[in-house]
């Protein structure tokens, strides 16, 4: 499955990943953003590994949120900015088997 979303004024952050019985797994996210240090994109992602595809986009943004330590940068996207990406690969695979 694949969303992206580009934040007003931001820039693109883009998730793929396969839903296998509901959860989230094999997650890859990539985009134009800047982060800094680039590592913390690891704890980001394992944020989203193994999640339910039913959890609620403020559950979502706020455990993307925890996996980014203090003092790290993300220019250009936020968890909000990722969520709402997961969200639309969700829907657009609902629209699919509708």
């Amino acid at each position: 499955m694949h969303g992206a979303f580009k934040t007003p004024g931001g820039k693109l952050v883009q998730v793929d990943f396969d839903l296998e019985d509901e959860i989230l797994r094999n997650v890859e996210v990539t985009g134009d953003f800047f982060l800094y240090p680039e590592e913390a994109l690891t704890k980001i992602t394992a944020a989203v590994e193994g999640s339910p595809a039913d959890m609620s986009m403020a559950d979502r943004t706020t455990s993307i949120a925890a996996a980014i330590d203090p003092g790290v940068e993300w220019l250009g996207s936020s968890p909000e900015a990722l969520a709402t990406a997961i969200e639309r690969a969700l829907l657009a695979s609902l629209e699919t088997y509708e």
